[in-house]
């Protein structure tokens, strides 16, 4: 399974090239989130994964990298292309990358 690091992200955001997934919880994704990214909650994803965005890659966020990482490997699985944000939003915020809320 690939796995991306959030400044790698981060760049490809500002190119205007990730499609970030993020599969954490309603209440967690209200706390704080990537501006842009699709919320399908891992509890959800099976129904909601004809939701997901249509690109090149996507790039699966949760808290840390371990709900992610089993979303992304599933992904491969089917046929997409996709990589796990290693550290999830944790590294994100913890790189002073900006997030949104609500």
């Amino acid at each position: 399974m690939k796995e991306i690091t959030v400044t790698e992200l981060a760049a490809r955001e500002q190119q205007g090239t990730a499609a970030i997934v993020d599969v954490r919880e309603p209440d967690e994704w209200a706390n704080a989130h990537v501006e842009g990214a699709v919320h399908i909650p891992m509890s959800q994803f099976m129904e909601r994964e004809g939701e997901l965005p249509d690109s090149d890659e996507l790039h699966i966020m949760c808290h840390s990298g371990a709900r992610s990482s089993r979303v992304a490997q599933y992904l491969e699985q089917k046929g997409f292309n996709a990589a796990n944000v290693d550290g999830g939003i944790v590294a994100w915020t913890g790189a002073g990358l900006p997030v949104v809320s609500g």
